[in-house]
């Protein structure tokens, strides 16, 4: 314990919070009211069978302007919390090590990380609108949408509130992936032309972060044992069927996506 403080005071020397980010701690708050996450999941998903419905008989609607600015605005916002949170994470590792990463859940009171996890908690209820979009534009909602949409507010919350150490990678992971994806959604929804193989990267890069979350989440299992290690079972249970059933939905989705339409359009040239 001792020496996860020492490497916190390290850490918050050679990368120290903006002004910006030394904000009231809404951690309290977040806190006494992380289990409301569920009966807005709950919304959520009983707002989808009202929307569709709704939009069942109707047109759908165009929405460019509002898309490209909800989509821009959250690709910035990914990409200010991919370049802080990878700063933080990338200093903790060279200071000390992973093992400080993922077991220390002192280090979540360091100031940019406070900052960082507050707001990535709270997009995870603004992005819920991504799906309103969808159903506005009579666009098709699989399942892998609703279902990781739903599920990673409740678990966002839910180790926000147990400041689960190795929750800074699953932050750090999906802030950059979603930086990449949103770029990719602000230029379809303005309608430039974006390179061919962006959405397999995205894909791709989703089913990297699944893995590499159940492989960060083994090594929590592992070094649980260990003195000082602040990492709880249930903790360890419940991200790893998350990222399994993430991993399986996003490679059934790249396969879907890619690999078959592309094994149809060689059958048919051939």
């Amino acid at each position: 314990m001792v020496a996860a403080m020492n490497v916190s005071d390290q850490v918050a020397q050679l990368f120290p919070p903006y002004h910006f980010e030394l904000f009231q701690d809404m951690r309290p708050f977040l806190e006494e009211y992380w289990a409301t996450s569920i009966p807005i999941a709950f919304i959520y998903l009983l707002l989808i069978f009202v929307g569709q419905n709704y939009m069942k008989s109707r047109k759908g609607f165009n929405l460019q302007g509002p898309l490209i600015l909800w989509s821009f605005c959250l690709a910035i916002f990914s990409i200010l919390g991919a370049v802080r949170t990878w700063g933080y994470m990338g200093t903790v590792i060279l200071t000390s090590s992973l093992k400080q990463t993922v077991c220390y859940s002192n280090l979540v009171s360091n100031p940019v990380i406070k900052f960082w996890s507050c707001l990535f908690l709270l997009s995870k209820i603004i992005e819920l609108g991504d799906t309103a979009f969808i159903i506005l534009r009579k666009r098709p909602l699989i399942f892998v949408h609703w279902y990781h949409h739903s599920t990673v507010l409740v678990y966002t919350s839910f180790g926000y509130k147990n400041k689960v150490a190795a929750g800074g990678w699953f932050m750090t992971m999906n802030y950059s992936v979603h930086a990449i994806m949103y770029i990719y959604y602000t230029l379809r929804a303005a309608k430039m032309k974006a390179p061919t193989w962006l959405p397999i990267l995205i894909t791709s890069l989703q089913i990297l972060q699944m893995f590499m979350g159940a492989g960060i989440s083994f090594f929590t299992y592992i070094w649980r044992q260990e003195q000082g290690c602040q990492t709880k079972t249930e903790q360890f249970f419940w991200s790893l069927v998350l990222y399994i059933t993430y991993c399986i939905l996003f490679v059934h989705y790249f396969h879907h996506s890619y690999i078959i339409p592309k094994a149809k359009a060689k059958t048919k040239s051939q």
